[in-house]
């Protein structure tokens, strides 16, 4: 592996601040998809709904929450939007299978959503599947929280505190749960905690000197569509985008909470993306411990949820030996990919290098659009070379700008 100068590393980070820009959803699709299940939010609000005094509120979860959304592999494929339906306490005898079932059975009264119900649910949601144009679907996760909750999580978010994360769980309905038509108290019901996941992954992401704003916008009903990105966002994406072109429709490949809380963890508030992301993969497997397991009698990898320490995001491994091999055959691969393409000279080797490990449609549009911002930074006179590497950008001497007139 060769040292990178400062000039080359920030031409890096330049090509990967334009691959991720081609990651990203379009404000279109993000728009559409808020407009959706604002829709659905309004309908399940509605005064003459059996879950108006409950005070339903639809806001979006994972990676449309974080900011890590990327565009699927296949331009026919649909995005998956998770959203979290939350109610403000329930009636005293419902069950999981209860509070699931009123949900549904409220998206079937109109109309249209009655047509965009995939049956049967799933294990924990309700999903909306949209017309193929539409390219997306819903996925609505019933859950239980306290009164008052949106001041909570209102307070939690300005304060971005970590001392009280616990109060943002929220309690949910999976089908899977032995409880699931029994237990009325939900106490006693699974619990998950997307949006103090969001405040640690948010201060994670934040470098020190940049306001706190990411889970802020991000968790309203109506998210804000942003193109700027944190490099631990972008360095997400690009991992994720790694993963689908190795591991395109494997249902074992490794989960997205996974790559992105062991990219978090990794994550040491480098400034370029390039640096983010090399010393992500390296540090990666550092992040993954080894308990032991009362169920399977030996130690395990332990991946913790960083806001439920025992809840394992890893713990399919152990029963599902390949998914294990997965994700380190993936890591490998990850890393010999990224060496390869920093140790390339010039722009059309590093563009080769990177066409098959992120896909050669986006790796094009890439190099495209930043070809385009070098031409006009050489029009106004900003374009510069290294005198070592040759690396192009603004340190170096002046590339005068070529006017041709005939001659």
């Amino acid at each position: 592996m060769s040292i990178l100068t400062a000039e080359q590393r920030k031409q890096l980070s330049e090509i990967l601040e334009e691959l991720g820009k081609t990651l990203d959803i379009t404000k279109e699709q993000h728009d559409a998809a808020v407009r959706s299940y604002e829709y659905v939010a309004g309908w399940l609000a509605a005064e003459e709904s059996p879950l108006y005094a409950y005070k339903p509120e639809i806001i979006p979860q994972g990676s449309f929450m974080l900011g890590t959304m990327t565009k699927p592999i296949h331009e026919n494929d649909e995005l998956d939007i998770d959203l979290v339906c939350r109610l403000e306490g329930k009636r005293p005898e419902w069950t999981q299978f209860d509070v699931k079932r009123i949900v549904g059975e409220r998206l079937a009264g109109n109309g249209i959503l009655k047509k965009l119900l995939r049956i049967p649910d799933g294990r924990r949601c309700w999903t909306l599947q949209y017309a193929d144009s539409a390219k997306f679907h819903l996925d609505v996760l019933p859950s239980i929280v306290s009164s008052g909750y949106r001041t909570i999580l209102e307070k939690a978010l300005s304060a971005s505190d970590m001392k009280n994360i616990n109060s943002l769980a929220i309690r949910i309905t999976c089908k899977e749960e032995s409880n699931y038509r029994t237990s009325t108290r939900p106490e006693e019901w699974p619990i998950s905690n997307p949006f103090g996941y969001g405040i640690w992954f948010e201060q994670r992401a934040v470098i020190t000197f940049q306001k706190s704003v990411l889970m802020s916008e991000a968790v309203q009903p109506i998210p804000k569509y942003s193109k700027v990105k944190l490099p631990l966002q972008r360095v997400v994406q690009i991992l994720k985008r790694h993963r689908d072109l190795i591991f395109n429709g494997n249902d074992d490949k490794p989960i997205s909470i996974i790559i992105t809380t062991l990219a978090a963890r990794s994550y040491r508030q480098e400034l370029s993306i390039s640096d983010a992301l090399m010393n992500i993969i390296q540090q990666m497997p550092n992040e993954i411990e080894e308990r032991y397991s009362a169920k399977h009698g030996r130690m395990i990898k332990w991946i913790a949820n960083p806001v439920n320490d025992q809840e394992n995001f890893a713990d399919k491994w152990a029963d599902n030996p390949k998914k294990q091999e997965n994700f380190y055959k993936w890591l490998a691969q990850v890393q010999q990919d990224v060496l390869t393409a920093q140790d390339q000279r010039g722009l059309y080797a590093i563009q080769e290098a990177m066409k098959k490990p992120f896909g050669e449609r986006e790796i094009t549009k890439a190099f495209t659009n930043y070809g385009d911002g070098l031409l006009k930074l050489r029009e106004g006179g900003g374009l510069k070379m290294a005198s070592v590497s040759g690396a192009l950008g603004m340190v170096g001497s002046i590339i005068k700008n070529h006017n041709f007139h005939g001659r």
